[in-house]
């Protein structure tokens, strides 16, 4: 199983245009048949996305959909700062 941990932190105007295209992003993600979780925690201007996925296969599948792709690009724009993605194993 492998585990990823995205933040992303929007610039306060556009708090409600990230809010909603974050939550697109999780409606869509969650269809993927490598996607065991992908559950997102929100505080303020900050979104943190935690997510698990079965395979590095299932993994590099969904960093090529679509919707993942456009909402890269789209948010650029939208965020306070570079959209943070850790990879991490379970220590305990």
């Amino acid at each position: 199983m492998i585990s990823i941990t995205a933040i992303i932190k929007s610039k306060k105007e556009n708090i409600e245009q990230v809010r909603n295209m974050v939550h697109h992003l999780v409606t869509e993600t969650r269809k993927e048949t490598a996607c065991i979780r992908y559950d997102l925690h929100t505080t303020e201007n900050v979104f943190i996305i935690w997510e698990e996925w079965q395979d590095q296969p299932g993994l590099d599948f969904h960093n090529n959909q679509p919707y993942l792709q456009d909402f890269i690009k789209q948010s650029e724009d939208l965020v306070a700062s570079p959209i943070q993605v850790y990879k991490t194993t379970q220590s305990l």
